[in-house]
């Protein structure tokens, strides 16, 4: 038995999933089938959770930004976190992305599910994570995990909504939930520059509220960015679509950036 077997479910009709050479088989009636690509992942979006997700310019740019590993202290203490909670466990990255911190859960022995809307995403990752044994990708909606009731130790969401009765109804009796968002300071110096008056990052509305919080800490750190490290970081933000033409002709002009990180994280018991 796989790894993956405890939780992975059809999509059509939840029945319970195991592989036969290059595919997924649900042991339904119906036997639904689905295909591994050549890169590993499989598709098991929903119909109501099918289309969306990242396009490729912003995979592209969000791939250089975290190659660079400029947020690779909070990838180690969301690591070093469901590490101490979660031992060994099976967790879902929920809105994984192109899988950068997936991955690093991965390699500290965490058994993990990364699911996103975006099949570009879903691939890139797929491909980076080839060799790795611990870590399936699949193109799924966090709304509509393709995961069995009650069979993770650990959902991650970082950046990503708070689809909050979702992850109850995935997360074992005393499993635990891991957010990540922006704090107050998060990005200001690049905020600076885009626009003319800047304003502080307000706390998320989304927090869970029928989950036990466990901790909460504030993690901040300088960045000095090169002015492509700049660019990607901008690409991947939501400022890059509500930003002037006058903006970004500053940003352009930047040929370095001294930035703010500033993370929220947050624990929480089911």
């Amino acid at each position: 038995m796989e790894w993956w077997q405890a939780a992975l479910r059809c999509p059509i009709c939840e029945g319970a999933m195991h592989r036969e050479e290059r595919s997924l088989w649900c042991d339904g009636v119906r036997r639904h089938c689905f295909d591994l690509s050549a890169e590993g992942y499989v598709n098991l979006a929903s119909a109501r959770a099918a289309g969306g997700g990242d396009d490729a310019a912003l995979i592209a740019a969000r791939t250089a930004f975290l190659s660079a590993e400029h947020y690779a202290p909070l990838s180690d203490r969301v690591c070093a976190l469901v590490s101490q909670h979660a031992p060994g466990g099976l967790v879902a990255d929920a809105g994984c992305g192109e899988g950068y911190y997936t991955r690093n859960l991965a390699a500290h022995g965490l058994h993990v599910l990364g699911f996103d809307l975006s099949k570009r995403g879903i691939r890139s990752a797929a491909r980076a994570a080839r060799g790795q044994q611990n870590c399936l990708f699949a193109v799924a909606g966090i709304y509509t995990l393709p995961v069995a009731d009650g069979t993770l130790d650990a959902v991650v969401s970082l950046f990503a909504p708070v689809a909050e009765q979702e992850f109850l109804r995935v997360l074992k009796p005393g499993g635990v939930l891991l957010t990540v968002g922006a704090g107050a300071d998060h990005l200001f110096s690049l905020k600076r520059v885009l626009y003319d008056a800047p304003t502080r990052n307000e706390a998320r509305a989304d927090a869970p509220v029928a989950m036990t919080e466990v901790c909460r800490e504030r993690l901040t750190y300088p960045m000095e960015l090169t002015a492509k490290d700049a660019q990607n970081l901008f690409a991947m933000t939501p400022y890059f679509y509500r930003t002037s033409r006058e903006g970004r002709e500053r940003l352009d002009a930047c040929t370095r950036l001294s930035c703010e990180a500033d993370f929220e994280i947050a624990l929480y018991r089911k």
